[in-house]
């Protein structure tokens, strides 16, 4: 091959990839569970943006420039809802038509719970899910909602870059695959706590609890981020008495003074939940991880 044909095939194999790499869509995603989502669909096409990261809350999150811009210079904005992730408002206003925003919790076919109220749980429509139909906002917890957030995004992707469809298509079957091995494993693993009653720091965690029939009793707390009444308190803990809970279950972050008021002179043992992954790593195997976590923390903590 002569200089000028190796130096012109170079160019095309540079311009040819170059092509590729302009192709893949810029995509940015919420909160780390569903970021692992979209990230396990779109392996070996391209990375997507976490912008609720490190160890923060998406009830309270404030939106750095860095991440505005992720969000202004994307394809593809990926979110649960307005209710859920409220910083998401006004950058979604001022989005160009070009950007295609994906709210999930309208996503056609998941199985919606309502806030739980009454009693020990109080719930708070601003962070937990959708005023309007009041839903809560935690899909994700159900392993089979993930399965319907992963089709749902291989549609979006594909719409959005149809030469990657059939790549697309393939992840999110190996996906969804590994989250049905995933369910069937837990499912195995809790039976054995179903029915058995808890508190939980605030109420999160109801997916899970009716996928794997588990029992929470009440929570301590609307939201992380709401200080709890006394009256709240006197509540829990009467019925953590009433019912012989067994466990009190903190989140990352937590007040321990509360957990104090609440377990003082019982038996009752304390456990951590992080249903929002925030003290997890991103990336592919966040989801698996959160979901294993979980589980881990409930056995451990309902024991005898």
């Amino acid at each position: 091959m002569s200089r000028c044909s190796a130096i012109a095939l170079s160019f095309l194999l540079a311009s040819a990839l170059a092509s590729a790499a302009v192709a893949a869509p810029k995509v940015a995603v919420t909160i780390k569970p569903i970021h692992s989502l979209v990230a396990q669909v779109m392996a070996d096409i391209a990375v997507p943006t976490l912008i609720v990261d490190g160890a923060a809350s998406p009830h309270a999150f404030s939106l750095k420039p860095s991440k505005a811009r992720a969000i202004s210079e994307a394809d593809v904005f990926i979110r649960i809802s307005e209710q859920l992730e409220p910083f998401t408002k006004k950058p979604v206003e001022a989005l160009s038509k070009s950007v295609r925003v994906v709210s999930l919790m309208e996503a056609p076919g998941l199985t919606l719970l309502a806030p739980r109220r009454g009693d020990t749980f109080e719930s708070d429509d601003h962070h937990h899910g959708d005023s309007d139909s009041f839903q809560d906002g935690h899909i994700w917890l159900d392993p089979r909602n993930a399965r319907i957030i992963i089709d749902q995004l291989a549609g979006v992707l594909s719409e959005v870059d149809p030469s990657n469809a059939a790549t697309y298509a393939a992840n999110a079957a190996k996906a969804n695959a590994g989250i049905e091995a995933l369910e069937a494993r837990l499912s195995g693993e809790l039976n054995p706590y179903k029915n058995k009653p808890f508190i939980v720091f605030h109420d999160a965690t109801q997916y899970f609890e009716a996928r794997f029939g588990l029992a929470a009793a009440g929570s301590i707390t609307v939201s992380p981020d709401v200080q709890p009444s006394a009256r709240r308190l006197t509540a829990v803990r009467k019925k953590l008495a009433a019912l012989g809970a067994g466990c009190v279950f903190a989140e990352p972050g937590f007040q321990p003074k509360l957990i104090d008021a609440i377990t003082e002179g019982t038996s009752s043992k304390r456990g951590t939940l992080d249903p929002e992954g925030i003290m997890l790593t991103p990336g592919l195997r966040l989801y698996e991880d959160l979901m294993t976590e979980l589980a881990s923390s409930i056995k451990s903590c309902l024991a005898p």
